[in-house]
């Protein structure tokens, strides 16, 4: 799931709520701007890190100055905008579109994003599993079946697996104990990358195993596209899902910055 749909659950059944983040996307969407800058840099001020645009920050769609408490992620913005050609192309800046969504959207949204991870958590993609064939099955056992028990050690609590797409309702305390450990992640940078990589995974159990350290961007990467890689094995990828992929993947790093750096 790409941040376009970031947020798109959010609200009460029956009553859907402004998607802050959809709007910061759709800002995006129109004819793409000219470059009008020479040069794209960083400027430490008033204990921020701002993308300086000749000087000059740069702000998001909302207005808000792009600025972050992370160098690093400042520097790897300041690249991306650096990297534009005669047009300013959002489509080729995964990082700034995902640090866009932040500000504008979790910055004042905070709240409704963990929840969102902790529902996540309660169909979480690694507590469903096949049935078969064995070899897949075995596969999912001795990938998936250490990052579940890290999580359940760290967490101190327990997850329910499934076999096959029938829901299997998750322990309360076991939701509880992931909220508590959301509830932790700093905003609006590091809550924004949890959330990407959750969506882009389809499991808030990767999420938490890559903010706590138990996985690092590789590892989870390979834990979450376990099935689509044994499909690969067998059948091969066609030229337009292994281009869907490598974008995903830009995607994916973008978060992990966020998740790590911010």
């Amino acid at each position: 799931m790409s941040t376009d749909a970031f947020l798109e659950r959010f609200g009460t059944p029956g009553a859907r709520q402004p998607d802050p983040v959809a709007a910061a996307q759709k800002a995006m969407r129109n004819a793409l701007p000219k470059r009008f800058y020479e040069s794209a840099g960083v400027l430490e001020r008033d204990g921020l890190f701002h993308v300086a645009l000749d000087g000059k920050t740069a702000r998001t769609p909302a207005r808000k100055p792009l600025a972050v408490s992370s160098r690093p992620v400042a520097e790897a913005l300041a690249a991306e905008w650096q990297a534009q050609d005669q047009d300013i192309d959002p489509a080729v800046m995964p990082i700034t579109r995902l640090v866009n969504s932040a500000l504008d959207g979790v910055a004042d949204q905070h709240e409704a994003v963990r929840a969102e991870i902790v529902r996540y958590a309660g169909s979480d993609a690694l507590c469903y599993r096949a049935g078969e064939p064995d070899n897949l099955v075995e596969r999912q056992r001795a990938i998936w079946d250490p990052i579940i028990a890290g999580t359940e050690a760290a967490l101190g609590a327990r997850f329910t697996l499934a076999e096959g797409v029938m829901f299997a309702e998750q322990p309360a305390d076991a939701l509880e104990a992931v909220a508590r450990r959301v509830a932790e992640l700093p905003a609006p940078l590091a809550l924004a990358g949890a959330h990407n990589i959750m969506t882009l995974t389809g499991s808030a159990i990767l999420a938490l195993a890559l903010a706590d350290g138990r996985l690092d961007a590789e590892q989870t990467w390979a834990a979450a596209h376990l099935d689509e890689d044994y499909q690969i094995g067998i059948w091969g990828q066609d030229e337009e899902a292994a281009e869907r992929r490598i974008i995903r993947r830009k995607e994916f790093d973008a978060a992990a910055l966020l998740l790590k750096h911010g």
